[in-house]
C-alpha cells in the first residue's frame, strides 16, 4: 500500500492511508488476529456478515427499483 505525501503535509498523507487500510479491512484483520476465536464464534460472524451483505444488496436493489427511496446525499462543505 502506497500513499504519497505532498508538499511535507504528513497529516493529510496519514489520513489517506488510514482511510486505504480502512476500506481494505486491514483494521478489522488485525483485530481478529489479537485473541483466539472460537469455530462457534467464527461460524456466527460469518453467518452474521453473510446477512448484513445480503441485507444491504437487497436494499440497494429495491433503491435501484425504485421501491425505496435514495439515500440522502451529505453535505460537505470545504473551507478554502
Amino acid at each position: 500500500m502506497q500513499v504519497l505525501v505532498r508538499e511535507n503535509n504528513v497529516e493529510q498523507a496519514l489520513r489517506a492511508l488510514k482511510k486505504k487500510m480502512q476500506r481494505e479491512g486491514l483494521f478489522r484483520e488485525m483485530k481478529a488476529h489479537t485473541a483466539y476465536e472460537k469455530p462457534s464464534e467464527k461460524r456466527a460472524r460469518e453467518k452474521a456478515d453473510a446477512i448484513r451483505r445480503f441485507r444491504k444488496l437487497a436494499r440497494k436493489k429495491a433503491q435501484r427499483e425504485g421501491l425505496l427511496p435514495a439515500p440522502k446525499r451529505k453535505v460537505v462543505a470545504r473551507a478554502r
